[in-house]
């Protein structure tokens, strides 16, 4: 990987991949909004909300990239009436999943921030 932090790397044997932080979080987001319970992501956390746009969080999700994987934070909603526990799980497995499928890039750790509930 590279040592830009707006865009990750995947150096091959015919040049490099670079893959932007802002699709990561399009996938993470994508994915998180297909599981059953989840209601929306936050544009905010407990931060600064200065800080959040910088970061891409204004779409509720933080990306941490390493040499070895990738850590996302969610924020996001939950329908009132599902179990917030299952809908977290279910958005931790899906999260990583599609991230790891479509980028190549490990993921270590999905947190997943319950901000609300939605009725």
């Amino acid at each position: 990987m590279s040592d830009n932090k707006e865009y990750m790397t995947h150096l091959e044997e015919g040049g490099s991949i670079n893959i932007s932080e802002d699709v990561v979080a399009a996938i993470a987001v994508s994915a998180a909004r297909e599981v059953e319970g989840v209601a929306g992501m936050m544009s905010t956390s407990a931060g600064n909300v200065s800080e959040l746009m910088k970061k891409g969080l204004a779409k509720g999700v933080k990306l941490d990239v390493t040499e070895d994987a990738i850590t996302l934070e969610l924020y996001l909603n939950v329908s009132y009436g599902h179990a917030i526990p299952e809908v977290a799980e279910n958005v931790q497995k899906a999260v990583s999943s599609a991230v790891e499928a479509m980028t190549g890039f490990s993921v270590s750790t999905v947190n997943v921030h319950v901000t609300g509930i939605s009725l």
